[in-house]
């Protein structure tokens, strides 16, 4: 049962890069905060706003577990997954973990654009915004940095993505 976990920052390509490696894969995809969005039928933005971020942790967890017990699975996870509740070792435990890394001036290039749907960030200026990711990222590069594979991602190429992990994984595949 093989299972590929894609981290990273928000914004920086988990979703999409796992749309388009489970389709050459063959494997479900799994976008973790649509998971949890469906199981306790509340979008994120409301989770945070009505739970807290702590309780919004404990419900990511809960369902990163159900989502290990799937099968073939390709799974983007939020952007701070891997740095609670020993996600990560969770993770590196269950499958192949993958951090798509992007600097931070490319991370504030996207986030300005969706910031809206991500509670977080919803109400912060460029300049916040900018501050928030660097803080961030600094206090999650050593968790990210567990990954057992490192891809920059600004220019990502999923088709080479995808080759590539098809052959680390091909000894862990049935």
């Amino acid at each position: 049962m093989a299972k590929i976990f894609l981290i990273g920052y928000m914004a920086s390509g988990k979703s999409s890069t796992g749309k388009t490696l489970a389709a050459q894969l063959g494997y479900e995809f799994i976008d973790l905060d649509k998971f949890i969005e469906q199981e306790y039928k509340m979008t994120i933005p409301e989770i945070f706003s009505a739970k807290g971020e702590k309780e919004f942790r404990a419900m990511e967890h809960n369902a990163l577990k159900k989502v290990i017990e799937k099968g073939k699975t390709v799974v983007a996870c939020g952007g701070g997954t891997p740095c609670y509740y020993g996600n990560m070792e969770l993770m590196n435990n269950n499958g192949t973990t993958v951090y798509l890394k992007m600097s931070t001036d490319s991370l504030v290039n996207r986030l300005l654009s969706a910031k809206e749907k991500r509670p977080l960030i919803a109400n912060k200026d460029e300049k916040q915004l900018r501050e928030f990711v660097n803080r961030q990222l600094a206090k999650r590069e050593d968790t990210y940095h567990q990954a057992q594979y490192i891809v920059k991602a600004k220019d990502l190429n999923v088709d080479e993505l995808a080759s590539f992990i098809k052959e680390q994984i091909s000894d862990k595949v049935i």
